[in-house]
């Protein structure tokens, strides 16, 4: 298995994936999220990955930048979306891809990932509902014990609460 960074010719891949992994109801719009994501231009940019074994596509996953303020240096980063096709599901693909992930925006000096998850699977990385209190959500949250963090850096955490900003495709509180 091989972990690289996405480009948008595999966007319709990327979409056959999460219609693939995800529930009738809910794959269309992660589907939309992932390929969105690919292709908007953020600044700093997005971190979009892929997992292949030779030409297959077994996962992919997007790490996009948040904000206090638009226009303020990014607060941190927000791990969404993640899918791996059924078929290889339990098999490491998504560990693989969350900890190729978290070590590049370590290594670019990230302070702090957000991810709206399930928590008995996030917390095996080290992701924290109580971390997460410093970084109030655009919306409500439907289900508020999945909103955590992962601070990367000792500066990862705003010393207030702050209410953070996404990048456009995840401004949608349907996501949330």
């Amino acid at each position: 298995m091989r972990v690289r960074r996405a480009d948008s010719g595999e966007a319709d891949a990327i979409r056959a994936l999460y219609v693939s992994a995800f529930s009738e109801g809910e794959n269309e719009l992660v589907a939309s999220l992932a390929v969105d994501l690919l292709t908007d231009a953020t600044d700093p940019p997005t971190l979009s990955l892929v997992s292949h074994a030779g030409e297959e596509l077994l996962g992919h996953i997007a790490f996009s930048p948040v904000f206090a303020e638009a226009g303020d240096p990014a607060l941190g980063y927000i791990l969404a979306p993640l899918g791996v096709m059924p078929d290889h599901q339990g098999s490491r693909v998504g560990t693989a891809l969350v900890e190729f992930g978290l070590a590049h925006l370590r290594e670019q000096g990230v302070g702090a990932v957000l991810v709206y998850g399930d928590p008995a699977y996030y917390g095996r990385f080290g992701f924290e509902a109580l971390a997460a209190q410093a970084f109030v959500p655009p919306y409500p949250l439907s289900q508020p014990k999945g909103w955590q963090a992962l601070i990367l850096d000792s500066r990862g955490a705003p010393a207030q609460a702050s209410e953070i900003t996404c990048v456009r495709p995840l401004s949608d509180p349907t996501l949330w």
